[in-house]
């Protein structure tokens, strides 16, 4: 009778160290699945702010800029272009390098808190717009 509660108590005991080695194996798991969560939670905030960081470099190299300049936004690669005396719009947008394979359809310049549309057509056909340091266009 001795042996068979030994045996018994051998048995348990190893059911009991099966039972933990099986709770710690989950609870590993758990907490791997937790850490990649949070790493990869850890990452995306990362690119984040590094999104956010860029947009700024941009913004305060517009606002500490040593020479004067127009920004040029829409679906271009270059958002700063240097302002020389006589700068056209049609010269704006090419140093801006515009991307979009369709012609813009709106173009609008802010100057001094005035904006002008222009139409693009007019630019096609020659028409000559002369920009100042400071504008503002957006290309649409």
């Amino acid at each position: 009778m001795t042996t068979d509660i030994r045996k018994q108590n051998r048995n348990g005991s190893l059911a009991r160290v099966a039972g933990i080695i099986l709770l710690l194996a989950l609870g590993v798991t758990g907490c791997a699945s937790k850490a990649k969560s949070k790493m990869d939670a850890l990452a995306q905030q990362q690119a984040y702010l590094a999104g956010q960081n860029a947009a700024m470099q941009q913004q305060l190299a517009r606002q500490q800029s040593p020479f004067p300049t127009v920004t040029v936004n829409g679906h271009v690669q270059n958002n700063i272009v240097p302002w020389v005396v006589g700068l056209t719009l049609t010269q704006a947008i090419a140093t801006a390098n515009y991307l979009d394979s369709q012609d813009p359809t709106v173009i609008t310049v802010l100057r001094q808190g005035q904006i002008s549309t222009i139409d693009p057509k007019l630019l096609f056909s020659g028409q000559v717009f002369t920009l100042e340091q400071g504008d503002v266009i957006e290309i649409r």
